[in-house]
């Protein structure tokens, strides 16, 4: 399934997509797609019979509707840095025995088709495809043998990044927490529609041109490697994203380098997930 947070009317739905149509998840009981995550197989059971008895004024033509981010507000965005074996190669950085753990913040997160922005302040600002996963059953403690128990879905992220204030100091947060640097959606897949999350292929385009191109099977740490480490420090709670890195190709590294600029359209497309199209706007 493919589940939505869709704007209509002026108002904000949680939903589902089902052929041409997205239907309001609020038919089922969810008031938002945090709500739906939390109540996790449960819910996926509440929306088979959905789709098929879902009411007539509860249906909105796909494209009628506004996509937003999936999860507009997530309590907790985490990424994962260096974690592409092609990517560290590229960069020319050991690869890490640990898992590099950075975050987010919810302002920097924007929906499909919305613009990033190119601060002011910063002269290099960057792009990064990657793949997404989102929390369902939550824990602390949690047995990397258990991973598939605790994962949601799947869902794309551009880790768009200011490298310039990253490297900066030692602590990236503030080149990648810009506002409109965490462009997400445009839906989260359920898991038992991606058979193997560690064999996608990955890419980022703009302007005709692949600047990435890979596949997930390059993750160093792996989704559950990443969710033992991280569930060893804190809780991890339904609808938290975890973003688990970039592959080879980024701005940064290129010779010249390759930043993005104002005009510019970036996708990213992950095999089995679809594509996130985001403009790039100079800031006013």
């Amino acid at each position: 399934m493919r589940i939505v947070t869709f704007e209509a009317g002026g108002q904000v739905h949680p939903g589902v997509i089902s052929g041409e149509f997205v239907l309001d998840l609020a038919a089922a009981g969810f008031l938002t797609t945090l709500d739906f995550i939390k109540h996790d197989r449960l819910a996926l059971d509440k929306v088979e019979k959905l789709i098929a008895e879902v009411p007539i004024e509860q249906r909105y033509k796909l494209n009628s509707v506004r996509l937003l981010a999936p999860i507009p507000r997530p309590s907790k965005l985490i990424c994962v840095g260096l974690n592409y074996m092609d990517h560290a190669k590229e960069t020319g950085a050991e690869v890490p025995k640990v898992p590099t753990i950075f975050n987010k913040f919810a302002t920097s997160v924007i929906g499909p088709g919305e613009n990033i922005v190119l601060p002011r302040v910063s002269k290099s600002p960057d792009y990064e495809a990657e793949l997404a996963f989102v929390i369902g059953q939550g824990g602390r403690h949690i047995r990397a043998q258990d991973w598939k128990d605790h994962v949601f879905g799947y869902t794309i992220l551009n880790d768009v990044s200011a490298r310039d204030y990253q490297k900066a100091t030692s602590q990236w947060l503030m080149g990648k927490t810009f506002d409109t640097f965490a462009p997400l959606g445009p839906w989260i897949v359920t898991a038992d529609e991606i058979a193997d999350p560690h064999d996608l292929n990955i890419e980022l385009e703009i302007g005709g041109e692949i600047l990435q191109d890979s596949n997930t099977r390059e993750l160093i740490f792996k989704i559950p490697d990443l969710i033992a480490f991280l569930s060893s420090v804190f809780t991890l709670e339904p609808g938290d994203i975890v973003s688990t890195g970039t592959p080879a190709g980024v701005g940064f590294t290129r010779k010249p380098p390759r930043y993005l600029q104002a005009g510019e359209e970036v996708v990213v497309r992950i095999q089995s997930i679809g594509e996130l199209r985001n403009p790039v706007i100079a800031e006013a």
